[in-house]
């Protein structure tokens, strides 16, 4: 709306900058007590930015053969594990314990707990 205020402003020219019909533009301003009457017409009308013509890029002639493209990362490994939450008065102890090694990890908590 603001935009529209300005001295000379095309409200045309404003509501199609912002992509919305003028006639909209035109109930706003009068359901918020806008006058036509209040713009001056010596001053310069807004335009309307125009959108950049279509820019051409230059793109290779083909791609490089796959031996030249870098390897994939490899996919990250899932070690399956023991996850332990131990809370004892203000004592909290989180343990990660792979599960290839349950039977140490029964040994060491049956130690914890004696």
């Amino acid at each position: 709306m603001a935009a529209c205020s300005v001295p000379g402003a095309s409200v045309a020219a404003v509501a199609q900058s912002f992509g919305v019909n003028d006639n909209l533009v035109h109930q706003w301003r009068r359901g918020r007590g806008f006058s036509v009457d209040s713009r001056v017409a010596t001053a310069p009308v807004l335009t309307t930015a125009c959108a950049p013509d279509f820019v051409a890029l230059a793109m290779p002639a083909t791609l490089p053969a796959p031996a030249e493209l870098p390897p994939a990362p490899a996919a990250p490994v899932h070690v399956e594990k023991i996850q332990l939450e131990l809370k004892r008065g203000t004592l909290a102890v989180s343990v990660a314990w792979p599960l290839s090694a349950a039977a140490d990890c029964a040994a060491w908590l049956r130690e914890l707990l004696r």
